[in-house]
């Protein structure tokens, strides 16, 4: 078993293969990324310095689409993760049937230790650096760790004056006000939720649930909200610092209210009297369902064992790795995979894009309608395939969206056609 993110993650392109009849050229095709983009932006500081920040642009795949997927701000960014995120988002399109291939951007920064002017300055300097790779029919970002969409807004805006006209369409996560979508802020959450919903009987999850989330971002608060206002119970919640327990739920809404004015959640549970308990004992609680909503590789091989759950949705993209996947397989733990419980993002970011190409907006109640039917459309197929194929609801996913790919690919022609021709 490598430790490389990307060999690992075409792991799981080769499990998917050997459930589908697929010609070589596919694997050959998808096995490598079509172009990855390095660059140095050089950026102004408050004091007057100059500071040089590294930046990646990944198009994976565009077989079935213009690329898509997020821009992440992060100490940690590399190549190597822009690579295997984009990977992950091809699939992710091609299990909900969107028109699109996969991307991935990134910056290695930590955002936080950045003014309000100085992170502006970052941000138009990204776009100018990638406004060559970018573009609404090309390459098309949004939002992901540590951005959001006034980041979103900046860039969009910085696209616009370096190609002298109004592309909205060129970036999705952007603010309501500047071409953005009702329903993108929970879109990732929702998407979850609806998946849990939908399948709750399959998962035997037919009362109030008892629900651990990993990470109090954007998804997982999102989450807890979802699942609260469902009547479910939300337990325990963690931020990079700690986490909260009470076996009676917490209070979510003042939960988030205190984290959204900066408050860790920690500091949270000792002004209210609550447990406050490290983010390792968080994955050991017993519950019915898990929320990984944080980073890659939270779950793996040394605390997979230690995990008492029923069923884990990964809101995260690539939480838990592969050996802990066969820990958790053996266990019974059944694990709806990233690139299907956490589709909702990019599902509402293509209905931005195409209410940009229209020049129309819809309305909150057609969003969610639109990106319930999805979700229930494709997570049934997906767990018919896992059924049928006695597999997990990952690798039945990735046998889903390889199909579609394969199609894809094979419709150009393969080296049997050119054999005879």
């Amino acid at each position: 078993m490598t430790d490389n993110l990307f060999d690992r993650a075409l792991e799981r392109l080769d499990e998917a293969a050997r459930f589908l009849n697929v010609d070589a050229d596919v694997i050959e095709k998808l096995k490598y990324p079509q172009e990855t983009t390095k660059a140095r932006l050089v950026v102004r500081m408050d004091d007057g310095s100059r500071r040089s920040f590294l930046a990646w642009r990944c198009r994976y795949d565009d077989t079935r689409g213009p690329t898509k997927g997020g821009i992440r701000y992060h100490p940690d960014a590399s190549a190597e993760e822009a690579e295997t995120l984009a990977f992950w988002m091809t699939f992710k399109c091609a299990v909900m049937n969107l028109p699109y291939g996969g991307g991935k951007g990134a910056v290695k920064v930590d955002p936080r230790k950045l003014s309000k002017a100085e992170l502006e300055r970052l941000s138009r300097s990204y776009m100018q650096a990638f406004a060559r790779v970018i573009g609404p029919e090309r390459d098309i970002p949004a939002p992901d760790v540590y951005t959001n969409a006034m980041i979103m807004g900046w860039m969009a805006d910085e696209y616009n004056k370096i190609v002298d006209r109004n592309e909205p369409g060129v970036i999705t996560g952007k603010p309501i006000a500047l071409g953005g979508s009702l329903g993108r802020n929970d879109a990732t959450a929702r998407g979850g939720f609806y998946l849990v919903r939908h399948l709750a009987k399959d998962l035997n999850l037919d009362g109030p649930a008892r629900v651990v989330i990993q990470g109090f971002g954007n998804a997982g608060q999102y989450m807890a909200e979802l699942m609260a206002g469902d009547g479910h119970k939300i337990i325990a919640v963690s931020d990079s610092e700690g986490a909260v327990y009470d076996e009676n739920g917490l209070d979510v809404t003042a939960l988030i209210k205190a984290k959204n004015a900066g408050q860790r959640v920690s500091a949270f549970a000792a002004e209210n009297g609550l447990k406050a308990i490290s983010g390792d004992e968080l994955l050991e609680i017993e519950s019915d369902v898990l929320v990984p909503a944080a980073l890659e590789d939270m779950i793996h091989r040394h605390n997979a064992d230690k995990i008492k759950t029923r069923v884990i949705v990964e809101l995260a993209n690539g939480p838990i790795t592969p050996e802990a996947d066969e820990i958790l397989n053996k266990k019974g733990i059944v694990v709806l995979p990233d690139i299907l419980a956490n589709a909702g993002g990019v599902t509402v970011s293509y209905f931005e894009w195409v209410q940009n190409r229209q020049g129309y907006a819809w309305d909150l109640e057609e969003i969610h309608a639109r990106l319930l039917k999805i979700v229930e459309r494709e997570g049934r197929a997906i767990w018919n395939i896992a059924q049928k194929n006695k597999t997990s609801v990952r690798t039945a996913a990735y046998v889903h969206a390889l199909a579609r790919l394969a199609e894809a690919i094979e419709a150009h022609g393969t080296q049997d056609f050119f054999a005879d021709y």
